[in-house]
């Protein structure tokens, strides 16, 4: 590692290679703690390159505990987190209105790093067990519609450095990667990223893989989801498009209505009142909002606006809610 740090403070790039290498090496447990948090930190302080993210990349998922979910062609909404923004936990709840609407999901996600509460921490706090058990996974999202895949118990490396992510507190290149390296190898994705630098990454590297359905989202004021408060860019296998809150039949909001709970027990009841109906109106836009870009992503002959209003339709008429419901009170499945 005092090889390639060296190299790093020279203001030098990994190759593609080089990157791989480095997070094998994190995996496989080669590094201390001071060396993993330094070489995390030049990522702090410069743009990474795309073949250093596609090298990190490659690693995560040549070392993953894979799992096998083609059959339900599932999409997966995933954000990178590292936003700094705080909102609540829009994608997980999307996920459950995508679920209701008979598109299976692979949900990956994580413990927050950056935020307060990612959604491996409220989805906890409701009531979910995380498990790389295949039969379990597979009966959810049979049964349901939707499997919870948590990323430290399918990426070792991603494990072995969450402490000393958390520590740091901030967003590191491990944010970015989030989105793509779902352990299921989805075929339709819809992404949010903190930044347009890396929309455009993401865009780069998911041409290549032809077979991918997707939509790379980022609000211009600075979110990784539709947020309804500025344009947001999507990037898509078929278009580009710039969008705006009255595009998808909907109103600009401001970002305090979208902020997210102070702990997690909050953010838990801000999900809960959300799903059953109860949220504020500007709640239940913004997941409407992402939820149909969601739907639009995975059935593209629903038009845009007309999968956000079946989105808002399926939140207020408590269908989300009640597949929920049902998940959580399945006790031979992954619950508590």
């Amino acid at each position: 590692m005092r090889e390639i740090l060296n190299h790093l403070f020279e203001h030098k790039t990994l190759s593609k290679e080089q990157a791989r290498e480095v997070l094998l090496n994190v995996t496989a447990g080669k590094y201390n703690q001071s060396q993993i948090a330094s070489f995390l930190t030049v990522y702090m302080m410069r743009s990474i390159t795309v073949e250093e993210l596609e090298g990190f990349r490659n690693a995560l998922l040549d070392t993953c505990h894979r799992i096998d979910l083609e059959a339900y062609d599932p999409i997966d909404l995933c954000g990178t987190g590292g936003d700094g923004k705080d909102t609540f936990n829009i994608s997980t709840l999307s996920s459950f209105v995508v679920a209701a609407n008979g598109i299976p999901v692979a949900k990956h996600g994580n413990y927050g790093v950056s935020s307060s509460c990612g959604s491996s921490n409220v989805l906890e706090a409701l009531g979910i067990r995380f498990t790389t058990d295949t039969d379990k996974l597979v009966r959810s999202i049979d049964s349901y519609n939707i499997c919870f895949l948590h990323a430290p118990l399918f990426h070792p490396a991603m494990k072995g450095v969450g402490a000393i992510r958390k520590d740091l507190g901030v967003k590191t290149f491990f944010n970015m990667l989030g989105p793509m390296v779902n352990p299921a190898f989805p075929k339709k994705q819809l992404v949010g990223v903190f930044s347009l630098e890396l929309a455009r990454m993401y865009g780069y590297l998911y041409q290549q893989q032809p077979e991918l359905r997707y939509s790379i989202l980022h609000t211009l004021d600075g979110y990784d989801e539709v947020s309804l408060t500025s344009p947001f860019k999507v990037i898509a296998d078929s278009k580009e498009q710039l969008l705006d809150a009255p595009d998808l039949g909907l109103s600009r909001l401001q970002h305090e209505q979208i902020q997210g709970g102070g702990g997690i027990a909050e953010s838990a009841k801000i999900f809960l009142d959300v799903l059953k109906g109860a949220g504020t109106a500007a709640q239940t836009d913004v997941v409407s909002a992402n939820a149909g870009m969601a739907i639009h992503c995975a059935r593209p002959e629903i038009a845009i606006p007309e999968a956000v209003q079946l989105a808002k339709e399926t939140l207020e008429s408590g269908r989300a809610y009640t597949l929920f419901s049902r998940l959580i009170a399945d006790k031979n499945l992954v619950m508590a």
